[in-house]
């Protein structure tokens, strides 16, 4: 017994520290930690500038067994200055007491948010006087995209034709699996991975999921497609399936693109977002691309706001996604000035996909199934619909679907729960012949369309219900899909994509989010080889394009338009870059009618200025520009702390003091937004405007009040005698109406400075809130 007695004693220390070394990791979390950015000039010890950051995990980690450098993730130094690290909970107490640390935020996980839309959007690789050609295509602009990677091999990052690597990129490709530096070239110019908070904070890989590359090789799809829609190389023979055939191009097809892989399979990091802008800032991007984000959150706790905030002082155009919690009020997010905010709009282009009834009627709807491998649902197939049960049989969940009852059929699935596509994979294998996607009283008539594995359409909420009317009506249903290729140019457009988050902007009410709205449904761009066109591991057809809809897709259009812009005007600041899109946009659709939001004319908090004109922006006539310290000044508006403004600006400064030296300041932002407060009647807001257009141009004001607000200019014309000369001027606002019986009410007009030739229209939107609220 001896002998046992002696082995069983280390088993039992080894098991005891193994589990007390488990526990202790069940107890870390990631934590994103801000440091004064003078510290290290103050550091009584010359020493470099990742020792310094070790120095604080060196005195706040509770063991002395550990290295600190087995907790550091990150450590940051363009888009701010701290580390990324796994840290305890007494361990942040004690950084939080350090004099020299500003913040300490935990780890947000946030989520990922065209053969045709640079025609829709009016570019032309031919018109002598249009945006590609007064931009040279972007040349000589970098793109940044920070998304989940890319697969080089793609025609879209073709680099026949493009120039050289700019001489002011810092970047690199770096390798990884299945990735090295020969899959850049003078298109896909950098590519990097940013995995260390995704490692550490993403619960276990699961076995189902597609596998991720180590590298910035893209396993998802996303950021291929998002990359090639901003700055994608010409491709003459782009399609899907045979569906949607064209020639793609990016936004600015002679941009360079540079990589950031910062997505993987459970998520985008708030480490690896900011690790990513550290090193973009440092690269040299000219723009950066981020289809990414999560629900509103105050600007000094939201780390692409505070990383956005230095790319802007380095003169980088920040473009972000608006996000993709549409209807809904005040879901906008990346919402900071700085930060161009992207919703999503719709393309007159259609995939008609038409159900016929055996009673004779037709149901309209559309998807992307190849149209010349339809043959079983082009017959008429028995209907089936199950509700009422307690498996999620009505949204076709995996396991709720009886083999027995859907053999040889045509399924109907409400949207809902789970994956669109992943709706017809579980009818595939349940035996179901095709499906039918039908939209609900959420949805309505949103028409977001897939590349199905098997036969399937989707219809809107009107006539999904009247497909279940005549379901329940009929002792034998039965109905057939007539697919129809593709249509262009039968429906209004653009309009406002259901799913678009809108505002009014939760964190900062004065200024209207989102900035614009852009195309985003039903968008066809690159897609990685690893991936059928659906998505689905499932999947084996394989592609070079797909179909995708989001603000994920609204947002590098912009991103590419903006580097347009960057490379016919390469000294405008960000702002100026912004205020050429905002004041440029169209307000009303392609039939000179309003913009619609389902059934309605759309509202600002949906479109904001409107929807994006490239061929106006390369040449606005004035822009409205923002300098980094004015951002200082309105951030002081909004009742923010100094510690809180120090962590977005790196500024210490006295909001009193700065308040009192800009009495009755408002931010030079190319829109308005008017909030009355109780017992407010009256507000007054100062703008200047610099000439970009012609000398001694003329632009005199024109005003669609909002209902229940008196308006006043001054003055009411802008006399420029020269380029890049600034004018001022001023809108008082007056309210002619009190609160009522509601806690807020909205209101919305325009303010417009035509010049006397007719060449220029600089468009505002105005935005007015009534509220009941005093803070």
């Amino acid at each position: 017994m001896a002998p046992k007695t002696r082995l069983l004693f280390p088993i039992l220390t080894t098991l005891y520290f193994l589990l007390h070394t488990l526990s202790h990791a069940q107890h870390l979390q990631t934590y994103i930690v801000q440091l004064h950015p003078d510290g290290l000039s103050r550091s009584p010890h010359r020493t470099s500038r990742l020792q310094w950051h070790l120095s604080f995990l060196d005195k706040s980690i509770s063991t002395d067994q550990e290295d600190s450098s087995s907790r550091l993730l990150y450590s940051y130094s363009s888009a701010i200055e701290g580390f990324a690290a796994q840290l305890s909970q007494s361990e942040v107490e004690t950084l939080k007491n350090s004099p020299e640390v500003i913040a300490v935020r935990p780890e947000r996980r946030v989520e990922i948010h065209t053969t045709y839309s640079y025609k829709f959007l009016g570019l032309s690789p031919t018109a002598q006087n249009g945006a590609w050609i007064k931009s040279s295509f972007g040349r000589g602009s970098i793109i940044g995209v920070l998304d989940t990677g890319v697969w080089p091999e793609n025609p879209s990052f073709d680099d026949r034709g493009m120039p050289p690597v700019p001489q002011k990129w810092r970047g690199i490709c770096q390798s990884g699996e299945g990735f090295d530096s020969s899959n850049c070239n003078r298109k896909l110019i950098g590519a990097r991975f940013f995995s260390r908070g995704h490692r550490v904070s993403s619960p276990e890989y699961s076995p189902e999921a597609v596998a991720e590359y180590v590298s910035p090789r893209d396993s998802h799809g996303h950021g291929s497609h998002t990359a090639s829609i901003a700055g994608g190389s010409p491709v003459r023979t782009a399609n899907v399936l045979g569906k949607g055939a064209g020639e793609a191009r990016g936004m600015a097809p002679g941009a360079h693109i540079a990589v950031y892989k910062v997505c993987w399979f459970s998520g985008c990091y708030s480490s690896d977002i900011l690790a990513a802008m550290d090193e973009s800032i440092r690269d040299g991007v000219d723009v950066l691309s981020l289809s990414l984000g999560g629900f509103p959150v105050p600007l000094y706790e939201d780390t692409i706001a505070i990383g956005s905030f230095r790319a802007m002082q380095h003169g980088i155009s920040v473009v972000c996604a608006a996000g993709n919690n549409g209807p809904v009020e005040n879901s906008v997010a990346n919402e900071a000035p700085w930060i161009t905010t992207v919703g999503a709009s719709t393309l007159d282009r259609n995939f008609p996909a038409i159900v016929r009834l055996n009673n004779g009627k037709f149901l309209y709807g559309e998807s992307m199934y190849p149209k010349n491998v339809v043959s079983i649902a082009e017959k008429e197939l028995e209907l089936v619909y199950f509700s009422g049960g307690d498996k999620g049989s009505e949204f076709c969940l995996r396991g709720s679907l009886t083999r027995s009852k859907v053999r040889g059929k045509m399924v109907v699935c409400d949207r809902g729960v789970n994956g669109r596509a992943e709706k017809g994979q579980i009818v595939k294998e349940a035996g179901g012949a095709a499906m039918i996607l039908a939209n609900t009283e959420i949805n309505l008539e949103e028409d977001s369309v897939d590349v199905h594995v098997l036969p399937a359409t989707l219809i809107g909420s009107d006539e999904s219900y009247k497909l279940k009317r005549y379901i329940n009506a009929t002792k034998s249903p039965k109905a057939r899909i007539i697919f129809g290729g593709t249509v262009i140019g039968k429906s209004r457009a653009p309009a406002v994509a259901q799913f678009s988050s809108r505002g009014p902007s939760y964190t900062d009410p004065s200024i209207l989010k989102p900035d614009m709205i852009a195309p985003g449904v039903n968008i066809i761009a690159a897609w990685p080889q690893n991936l059928g066109p659906s998505g689905l591991p499932e999947d084996s057809r394989r592609v070079n394009f797909t179909v995708m809809s989001g603000t994920s897709m609204a947002c590098p259009h912009v991103s590419g338009l903006a580097a347009l812009i960057r490379s016919a005007h390469p000294k405008w600041t960000p702002a100026a870059v912004k205020s050429a899109l905002m004041t440029t946009a169209d307000v009303s659709d392609r039939l000179g009618r309003p913009i619609m939001d389902g059934y309605r004319p759309a509202g600002l908090f949906a479109v904001g200025a409107g929807h994006v004109n490239p061929e106006r922006a390369i040449d606005p006539g004035l822009i409205y520009d923002i300098l980094p310290d004015e951002h200082v000044t309105h951030l002081c508006t909004l009742g923010y702390r100094g510690s809180d403004i120090f962590s977005i600006t790196h500024r210490n400064v006295s909001c009193r003091e700065i308040l009192q030296r800009n009495k009755d300041f408002s931010l030079n932002y190319p829109s308005f937004s008017v909030v009355f407060k109780t017992g407010e009647t009256r507000k007054m807001m100062k703008r200047r405007v610099t000439n970009v257009g012609e000398a001694n141009s003329v632009y005199s004001v024109e005003m669609e009040a909002p209902e229940g607000v008196g308006m006043r200019v001054r003055p009411r014309s802008l006399v420029f005698k020269r380029v890049n000369q600034t004018l001022s001027y001023r809108v008082w606002f007056t309210s002619k109406t009190r609160n009522g019986t509601k806690n807020t009410r909205f209101g919305q007009g325009r303010l417009a400075w035509v010049d006397r030739s007719g060449s220029y229209r600089v468009q505002s939107p105005i935005s007015v809130t009534w509220s009941s609220t005093t803070n």
